[in-house]
């Protein structure tokens, strides 16, 4: 079914409604009519990293996590298995007559603001960094959620637009300003992506102001630039309660009708939230048509049809719900945990070797944690296997006596309770005692990096206000460093944090269900590290500007003026790769990877540019990347197709300008700046194209 064909129906079907049944369909809990045959939809599903907050699915590794894959292709592969999902937790709710929250095929996914500080706690949820990996795995999230057939598999939904990334604390009443220049940049290409490569269905607007314009009512954003510029067809959906703010905290509005009238009549078509109760009284108090409310519910229906809820010849009607939680679905979620995972730091400890090991220690609070596999947003797993799991089972398998102390509290306690909440402490050192090579899990989860409203953190509302991991895990790996064993640091965490203890530092994200079992099969050597940093990592927040300010100087990779303590694109492996280029141009380059080592693994091709105009960003920026795998000793063919806006710059105006002259590209596993090279000791291929 084609668009035009879906809106013809909408038309007909919306033309049949009464003013007040046009404006029930607004709602994100829209009402049955049952005598047009409509029964009642909720509009309001997640599926960040798998289908959320319905009961039983499949967990991927959190967001961030998957962008560290920097793979787009095996991106659509998981979200075909979640819109596999989806589907077969829709039918058969649907057939038992359960229309609730959380059950419906429009997926609030995913989420494509550009993490650009790493004390934001929802910056988890985010694909990084970087504007062109972030539009290229979103737009791969969105081909797998919608597929390609007649109709959509389900509806994908790219939030929250837009310059949204904290803080969490005021983001109802916040005025995030943003240059022309930077909104170019970097905070639109991900979203213009979403909109004209991925044709993504639905758009969900941001609670914070842009630039004096509140996000969900934006003239600019919504009108000049989704609709008018980029030509966006779909419907946009309000971020949850965010009309209301309109009045209640932006004070750009008095009423709840004022509110409402500005959000219908700039584009608006779905409230998540209850303002759109008043646009009747909008209506008689002459601040909307009738022809308004009529153009948003046929945007809302056309989506109704074009995902097969009218048609009897819809072929995801057959999916049935065993093919929910199943064996293949779990493999991908493990390979998904195995490519997620960047080797931080090595001195040669890792991999483990299991014939000669006869003792580990696996202590932290994340070890045995589900909370530290699943992130925010998250389904309910029937298959979690925890880091302390997935290292016992690998152990037992090979003879290996594993110790185990959870060692310290995750967080400080809010109560009054033991000293220092260190009462596991001495039971954390004597299994240190014990072992041959101490495993030191430690980390964050959902409640102490997540969403205002939501965290119950240590700190404030969602974010993070330091770089360090809480006191009591830091005296942990203090009293485990002192007892002078070998030590590998995981950390289970979204975001930057600075944790220089260690031999080893593996980072294991928030896995997902198969996180355990990946994590053993990395730090035993069956598979060797392959994921790459989405984000920088900082010393500490000193080095960045004020939380607030939403200019990019000095922030990201694009923009950073010091050296990182980890490198955006930076992660090790337990191989050496050789890089030879055989073709280069303006549209892309053509090399052989080569396997210098004795263990089959994959890894990715980086390339990033940079010419001498004023108005390029300070550093070289991403503008291809390709993962590839390659045995051991043999070599691979790689072709990486670059960004379409690689060799441009962007103004102060905000226009973007194809640049003539020599354009520096830099080829590699890595960024190839200094600190890159330091740490990997692989020195990139550096090649001059001139346009």
């Amino acid at each position: 079914m084609t668009r035009e064909e879906a809106r013809e129906q909408a038309v007909r079907l919306v033309g049949q409604m009464t003013l007040e049944e046009k404006a029930s369909q607004l709602r994100f809990d829209a009402p049955a009519i049952e005598r047009l045959g409509i029964p009642a939809y909720n509009w309001w599903n997640e599926a960040l990293h798998g289908v959320a907050r319905a009961g039983t699915a499949t967990v991927f590794p959190q967001a961030i996590g998957l962008a560290a894959t920097f793979d787009p292709e095996f991106q659509q592969k998981i979200g075909d298995v979640v819109a596999t999902e989806g589907r077969a937790k829709y039918n058969v709710q649907s057939k038992l007559g359960d229309r609730d929250i959380y059950k419906g095929l429009t997926f609030w996914s995913p989420n494509i603001n550009i993490f650009r500080d790493p004390r934001w706690g929802r910056g988890h949820e985010t694909l990084g960094e970087d504007p062109y990996l972030t539009a290229q795995m979103g737009v791969a999230y969105i081909r797998g959620l919608q597929g390609d057939g007649e109709y959509l598999k389900t509806a994908a939904c790219a939030k929250h637009y837009c310059v949204h990334s904290g803080p969490e604390a005021c983001r109802h009443e916040f005025d995030a300003v943003a240059s022309p220049k930077d909104m170019e940049e970097t905070y639109l290409p991900a979203f213009e992506d979403a909109v004209k490569e991925g044709h993504v269905e639905a758009v969900m607007g941001a609670y914070n102001r842009v630039n004096g314009e509140p996000a969900c009512g934006s003239k600019t954003m919504l009108k000049d630039t989704l609709r008018g510029k980029w030509g966006f067809e779909g419907h946009v959906t309000s971020d949850c309660w965010a009309i209301a703010d309109f009045h209640m905290y932006h004070h750009v509005t008095d009423t709840a009708s004022e509110s409402a009238a500005l959000a219908i009549k700039n584009g608006c078509d779905l409230n998540c939230g209850n303002t759109y109760l008043h646009l009747l009284e909008a209506l008689q108090e002459g601040l909307v048509t009738e022809e308004d409310i009529t153009e948003s519910a046929i945007r809302l229906f056309t989506t109704r049809y074009l995902l097969g809820m009218f048609a009897e010849d819809c072929p995801f009607d057959s999916i049935d719900y065993t093919d929910n939680d199943t064996d293949a679905h779990d493999a991908v979620a493990l390979e998904a945990a195995r490519k997620s995972m960047v080797l931080l730091k090595n001195d040669g400890i890792l991999p483990l070797k299991a014939d000669a090991i006869r003792s580990i220690a696996v202590i932290g609070p994340t070890a045995d944690s589900v909370s530290a596999l699943i992130g925010n947003y998250h389904g309910t797993s029937s298959r979690h296997v925890t880091m302390l799991r997935g290292i016992r089972n690998y152990c037992q398998a090979h003879g290996i006596r594993v110790f185990y102390s959870e060692g310290s509290r995750l967080a400080k306690e809010r109560a009054e309770g033991l000293a220092q909440n260190d009462d596991r402490l001495s039971e954390a050192i004597a299994c240190a005692q014990q072992a041959d090579v101490v495993i030191a899990c430690v980390g964050l989860d959902e409640t102490l990096e997540g969403e205002q409203g939501d965290a119950s953190n240590y700190s404030a509302s969602g974010d993070k206000i330091t770089l360090n991991l809480p006191d009591p895990q830091q005296r942990l790996l203090d009293a485990l460093e002192a007892t002078g064993k070998p030590m590998v640091t995981v950390l289970a965490v979204g975001s930057a944090l600075y944790v220089p203890q260690g031999n080893a530092q593996l980072l294991a994200w928030y896995p997902g269900q198969a996180g355990g079992t990946a994590l053993a099969e990395i730090l035993f050597g069956e598979v060797s590290p392959s994921g790459k940093l989405p984000v920088t990592f900082y010393h500490n927040v000193d080095e960045l500007p004020e939380f607030t300010d939403y200019s990019m100087k000095n922030r990201t990779y694009r923009y950073f003026e010091h050296d990182a303590w980890y490198p955006f694109g930076y992660g090790l492996s337990y191989t050496r790769f050789g890089l030879n280029v055989t073709s280069l141009d303006e549209k892309g380059a053509k090399a052989e990877v080569e396997n210098l080592g004795a263990m089959d693994a994959e890894t990715v091709v980086e390339v990033y540019a940079q010419c001498a105009d004023p108005d390029t960003a300070r550093n070289p920026h991403l503008i291809g990347f390709k993962r590839v795998f390659v045995k051991a000793g043999e070599k691979a063919e790689v072709k990486v197709t670059f960004d379409k806006r690689a060799f441009t710059v962007v103004r102060a105006d905000g226009k973007r300008e194809k640049v003539s002259g020599n354009w520096e590209v830099t080829l590699g596993f890595h960024q190839g700046d200094a600190r890159s090279v330091e740490l990997t000791g692989e020195a990139p291929v550096k090649k001059t194209i001139t346009l």
